[in-house]
């Protein structure tokens, strides 16, 4: 998630018209964004829950009329750093409410996490949800890493290389389960036998999915093997860094690099003056700077926003999926679609 881990991969599927989903927008940059959930106390200032989801039904439908090509939500239970009895909307419920009141931008989660459900259920769920969608589903799926919440929920924590082995047999199970009118299926970790999946999913071959998680080497080598595109943050030397590392993954399992999409989730926060954004920057959440919060993700004028876009581009990235600093208000993800986005469209 952002600001918290490196981030994803991308197996392509295609959409309802069995016309090619590339994760490429026309003109080649994808720009998604997240919506409300309260995962970060963003809808703290509205009183009561049904207000709280009106006010995310009302940003999902504006991200589509605004242009983004994707929405993301969080697969988290309770709040970040702690728990704090502040409303947080299950991921899943929510896409699939939000698909009944969109029409064309995609869905996803950045990331769902893999020890929450068995992949037999996260195979009809999914499945389901392409349907429902019009086939629109972006999986998300990464191997989990918030203990806290883990433990507050009855979940166990295994370590993290178990926890790698069982996303990879997760995601086995479920591309299977998709494509094939059963699946049986022994791992180390999960075990099914003719198990069902019906309806399958719109997309064909399958909808896109999303490998996300933190290890450079674990992880990274997983996108190597396995991914059309990650999803990692950091500033721009950070960013760079890690995407030298996944090169060199692809140089060891023999994959070519140029096949692989590399996009950044950064926190977004713009207003039109550097008064202004001084004066209503938001409060955040870890111990950084401002100047530190800026420099690492989309924080500025539209101008030094878009430059910001510009210099990831340089680097290699080809997509951005910020999660708005500033919500509930919507003044941000406006300014991002009419005066940033706009420029590389």
């Amino acid at each position: 998630e952002s600001g918290q881990r490196p981030r994803v991969a991308i197996v392509r599927g295609v959409n309802q018209n069995q016309a090619p989903v590339t994760g490429k927008s026309p003109h080649g940059v994808v720009f998604g964004v997240f919506i409300p959930q309260g995962w970060k106390l963003e809808l703290s200032s509205i009183t009561e829950p049904a207000d709280k989801w009106d006010k995310t039904v009302e940003i999902a439908v504006l991200a589509d009329e605004l242009g983004f090509d994707s929405l993301w939500v969080y697969d988290h239970f309770h709040n970040v750093p702690r728990p704090a009895h502040e409303t947080v909307f299950e991921c899943w419920s929510t896409i699939a409410a939000i698909s009944q009141r969109t029409s064309r931008i995609r869905l996803g989660q950045m990331v769902g996490c893999n020890s929450y459900r068995n992949p037999g259920l996260l195979a009809k769920i999914t499945s389901t949800i392409d349907v429902i969608s019009g086939g629109r589903l972006e999986w998300g799926i990464g191997a989990g890493w918030y203990e806290n919440e883990y433990r507050a929920h009855g979940y166990e924590f295994p370590k993290p290389k178990d926890r790698i082995g069982m996303l990879r047999e997760s995601v086995e199970i479920v591309r299977s389960m998709w494509t094939e009118s059963e699946t049986t299926y022994k791992g180390k970790h999960y075990e099914v036998f003719r198990a069902n999946c019906d309806p399958k999913p719109v997309q064909k071959p399958t909808p896109p999915i999303w490998i996300g998680g933190g290890g450079e080497q674990l992880t990274l080598r997983v996108v190597a093997q396995l991914a059309d595109c990650s999803n990692f943050g950091g500033t721009p030397e950070e960013w760079a860094r890690k995407r030298e590392t996944l090169l060199g993954h692809c140089q060891v399992v023999g994959r070519d690099p140029s096949e692989i999409r590399m996009t950044w989730s950064p926190e977004l926060f713009i207003r039109e003056t550097e008064r202004e954004l001084i004066e209503q920057a938001p409060q955040r959440m870890s111990d950084e700077s401002f100047d530190e919060w800026r420099h690492g993700n989309l924080v500025g004028t539209p101008d030094e926003v878009s430059e910001k876009v510009a210099t990831y581009l340089k680097l290699g990235c080809s997509g951005f999926i910020p999660w708005s600093a500033d919500y509930p208000s919507t003044e941000t993800i406006e300014l991002f679609a009419t005066k940033v986005m706009a420029n590389f469209k």
